[in-house]
């Protein structure tokens, strides 16, 4: 599975999930800058959320400070269906119920314990059709197509 991952601050938490991603033989598209410097969050998250959207990432994952900035700015690109979990269940039901396809995380509240267990949710978790949130999805796609 490919993922883009992008940051606005390289922080310890960010290499404790590449590390993850690697040990667990992902490919690892990165959007970020190195340690030291800072980017914006809504340029690196309209980045990540591109190539998810553009189908050469399978997901993205996405930090900022609070994880909410990413949010905001990668659910503004068509296609993406951003999820800002705090922990594992949200993680899970965020797959399950809405097809969410670009993890946002908190660099201030996330450690990386939490980390792991939210990327284990994620990850081996997958979406489960059914027609309350097949309506739902459709809602959002309408949305996405400018329709109202």
């Amino acid at each position: 599975m490919r993922i883009a991952i992008g940051w606005d601050e390289h922080l310890p938490i960010v290499d404790r999930i590449l590390s993850y991603l690697a040990e667990h033989g992902y490919e690892v598209q990165t959007f970020g800058p190195p340690a030291g410097e800072a980017w914006q969050w809504s340029a690196v998250a309209r980045d990540a959320a591109t190539a998810v959207a553009r189908g050469d990432a399978d997901e993205g994952i996405l930090l900022c400070w609070t994880g909410t900035g990413v949010s905001i700015a990668a659910n503004k690109v068509r296609g993406i269906r951003a999820a800002l979990c705090a922990d594992a269940e949200t993680a899970r039901g965020a797959r399950k119920w809405n097809n969410a396809n670009v993890l946002c995380l908190s660099m201030r509240l996330t450690s990386e314990p939490l980390a792991v267990e939210i990327l284990d949710a994620w990850l081996s978790t997958a979406y489960q059709p059914n027609p309350q949130d097949d309506a739902c999805l459709r809602v959002i796609e309408e949305l996405d197509a400018g329709k109202e």
